[in-house]
């Protein structure tokens, strides 16, 4: 089955994780390939060291990105050196062959051994600035083997990706108290 995480709310990481966590208990390999996350989330300390039979890999860069007009002058001073942004349509090549090449070694991943789920962390968001192709995101999920579990998490999950799935859950925001000024927290948000 093709599971997706979307929507603006917290928590799409964290449920695809749970799964991982459920389908390790059921004795099975689980694969996660995080996109646009570079090694500086605490949830990838544990799960690095957590089983075995999980493999946990990243692609990214520690900054954000924006297309132009994303942001408010507000948000972008906010956001400083630790966002690229860039024109429309036009996203940085350098991290759109970084996307490109974390879908391909987690293709190449299994393609070479067995796993029940298979989690492509952020690939929505890639989708949504360009830096991942469609194609490629098509032809990977039609290359997994019948009995693999497939999750992509994300904001913006393409509409044609949103048909293609058996399972969509979207994570609304209600309330959230980055609104009152907290930053991520470590533990919680990073």
């Amino acid at each position: 089955m093709l599971q997706i995480y979307t929507g603006g709310g917290k928590g799409k990481t964290t449920a695809a994780i749970g799964l991982a966590v459920r389908m390790l208990g059921a004795g099975r390999r689980v694969y996660i390939m995080q996109f646009m996350k570079s090694l500086a989330y605490s949830e990838q300390k544990a799960l690095q060291g957590f089983a075995p039979q999980l493999i946990l890999k990243t692609t990214g860069k520690p900054f954000f990105i924006a297309a132009e007009g994303m942001l408010s002058e507000e948000e972008k001073k906010a956001w400083g050196e630790d966002v690229v942004i860039f024109p429309p349509g036009e996203p940085p090549s350098d991290y759109v062959a970084m996307v490109e090449a974390g879908l391909k070694e987690a293709r190449e991943a299994v393609a070479r051994e067995k796993f029940g789920l298979v989690i492509l962390d952020e690939l929505n968001v890639s989708l949504f600035f360009g830096l991942a192709r469609r194609e490629s995101v098509e032809a990977f999920i039609d290359s997994l083997p019948a009995d693999t579990e497939l999750v992509i998490t994300g904001r913006n999950a393409p509409d044609w990706l949103v048909e293609r799935a058996d399972l969509v859950t979207e994570m609304k925001e209600i309330k959230h108290y980055y609104t009152k000024g907290v930053a991520a927290r470590r533990g919680v948000e990073n």
